[in-house]
């Protein structure tokens, strides 16, 4: 029996309608991303994925350090900084940041120009930036229940490499490097913070609070593929201070 709105969940129920929330909206149901693990995009299709998907990952150290210095206590800093060393990387191992820029690099995209930002769409730099506004200007429950996506990711992070490897012939496993470690550090990221909101939500208003940070996030990764779809998919109307296909490849100027 569902609880009226002023009822308090229990964990599990609110586990569950977290749960619920990741099968009806998580990006991988995205058409984008079914055409992305199908091998039914071109080459051109997947450098704009891969483009516009950097700027979201250089943006993720950025709102876990909002969420670190918001932290109050050794541990939950010592927990939350791995996060930040996952993407930065060290001075002798290669992060999430590095490990994408191979990414780009392996779909034929100039490095300097990815990094750049620039030619990344305008929906791409807007639902980013929102999302790292959410972190920096809501509550501290909220921002962590804003990273419950990777409740989801493990699952679809292995159709995706497998069937990219299957179907396009310049994709190769150290291309996709970025997505071995993932599986496991997300998995590991998303047990501490499911624990932190089943533990911390204490009130009916707190457990919507985090159902609707989860929603939001969803709406943030699922807006990126709207973006890319509409400009590069159907009905393909680029907009015109965007990269366009042919621009800024490996070795040559950008357009």
């Amino acid at each position: 029996m569902t609880n009226s709105r002023s009822e308090m969940m229990t964990g599990p129920e609110l586990e569950a309608a977290l749960r619920r929330i990741g099968e009806t909206r998580y990006h991988s149901l995205h058409p984008f991303q079914t055409l992305l693990q199908e091998g039914r995009l071109n080459q051109a299709q997947v450098q704009a994925w891969a483009l516009n998907r950097y700027y979201y990952q250089a943006n993720i150290p950025v709102k876990d350090s909002y969420i670190l210095a918001r932290l109050g206590t050794v541990e939950l800093r010592r927990e939350w900084r791995q996060r930040i060393l996952d993407h930065d990387g060290s001075e002798t191992e290669r992060g999430g940041i590095e490990k994408w820029i191979a990414l780009t690099d392996g779909v034929g995209l100039d490095r300097d120009y990815v990094m750049s930002g620039r030619g990344i769409l305008a929906g791409t730099r807007f639902a980013v930036d929102a999302y790292v506004h959410f972190v920096r200007d809501r509550s501290l429950l909220e921002a962590i229940a804003s990273s419950l996506t990777e409740l989801f990711s493990p699952n679809v992070i292995g159709v995706r490499t497998k069937g990219m490897l299957a179907h396009y012939d310049f994709i190769s496993q150290e291309t996709l490097a970025y997505f071995d470690k993932r599986p496991v550090q997300a998995k590991r990221d998303s047990d501490f913070a499911l624990g932190y909101c089943l533990e911390y939500a204490d009130t009916r208003e707190k457990q919507e609070a985090v159902m609707a940070a989860l929603r939001f996030k969803c709406q943030v990764l699922w807006a990126q593929l709207d973006a890319l779809y509409y400009a590069y998919v159907e009905p393909a109307l680029t907009p015109p201070d965007a990269w366009r296909p042919g621009e800024a490849e490996s070795g040559r100027e950008a357009a």
